[in-house]
């Protein structure tokens, strides 16, 4: 099977508690909510990729599974990915649709399920809520799928993309079948966002696209 394209939508670095590895909105099941007929396997290549870059913590910004309820289908999934982590802790900072979890995280003495985390200064959460009433340098967080259209000769072509927008930085769903919203659109989503102007545009690469007014 070839690899799938996780390259570059991870951010990872040292902390008091080791090597982190931090990742957002995977949205496992979306082939449920979707109507995908085919099975694609994404969790389980997932968590074979998070597992070869093997962190002493994982830590995902929300938006684990796609599906609002817990189907059985569902919750087979979300076993299956959790099995394979076990040899690492997992902070899961519970997004939208992370919905009932907990009745599978309670299986796996790894795994912790929050509204937000806070580690070394650095603070994670989903998004989709107003701020927790904690200190913090820098924050970060998934929930908008940030993209942007980028135009070469004369073609126009979405690409995932990070924001920043001051202290905080929004990180691209993971999931290589998920787009996402353009970033004017997709900064409205966040409640404690609204009232940016502008924001710094970065390619998973690295490269920096500049910044764009809102």
């Amino acid at each position: 099977m070839s690899p799938f394209p996780f390259e570059n939508l991870y951010l990872e670095f040292k902390s008091s508690l080791g090597r982190v590895v931090l990742i957002a909105d995977p949205h496992i099941g979306f082939e449920i909510s979707r109507g995908v007929r085919i099975r694609t396997g994404f969790e389980e290549r997932l968590a074979s990729f998070i597992n070869e870059l093997d962190p002493d913590l994982l830590v995902i910004l929300g938006d684990l599974k796609e599906p609002l309820g817990m189907s059985f289908t569902l919750k087979r999934f979300l076993m299956g990915f959790f099995s394979e982590l076990r040899e690492m802790e997992v902070v899961l900072t519970k997004g939208n649709h992370d919905g009932r979890i907990e009745e599978v995280a309670e299986s796996f003495p790894n795994v912790s399920v929050v509204e937000h985390f806070l580690l070394d200064g650095k603070l994670f959460l989903h998004g989709h809520t107003k701020l927790p009433d904690v200190e913090f340098e820098e924050a970060y967080l998934g929930h908008v799928h940030p993209t942007y259209s980028i135009v070469r000769g004369g073609v126009s072509r979405k690409a995932k993309v990070f924001m920043r927008a001051g202290k905080f930085l929004v990180l691209p769903t993971i999931n290589p079948y998920i787009e996402g919203f353009d970033v004017r659109e997709g900064v409205r989503m966040v409640p404690f966002l609204r009232g940016i102007r502008s924001v710094e545009l970065f390619l998973p690469e690295g490269v920096y696209i500049g910044t764009i007014n809102l």
